[in-house]
């Protein structure tokens, strides 16, 4: 990808990275609270979300936080999950759910 074009995605892709930062650390210090803080992965994952969105971007790293979502319910998976260092080589914008690991 040209250097101008990934110009254009960060520009795109910022609006939304602060937004979902600002919603998602609002319901950190609000809703969660009435919710239960009981999640089963280190870090929680409203931080993984967050930190996913803003490594890796609005899109891919909105749907990590979805998959990951999914996996913290009983009988899912639990223990230290760390947000990756890359996106999976197989993601793509087309096919997100190919962004998250879902099992």
């Amino acid at each position: 990808m040209s250097d101008a074009v990934r110009l254009f995605w960060t520009i795109i892709d910022w609006p939304f990275k602060l937004a979902s930062y600002v919603l998602i650390q609002g319901y950190r210090y609000s809703l969660s609270m009435f919710v239960g803080r009981n999640c089963r992965h280190a870090p929680t994952c409203s931080e993984f979300t967050r930190d996913a969105i803003w490594r890796h971007g609005f899109w891919p790293g909105g749907w990590m936080g979805l998959a990951r979502i999914v996996r913290c319910r009983p009988g899912g998976t639990h223990g230290y999950d760390p947000v990756p260092d890359v996106v999976p080589p197989t993601a793509h914008w087309y096919v997100p759910w190919t962004y998250g690991r879902w099992k």
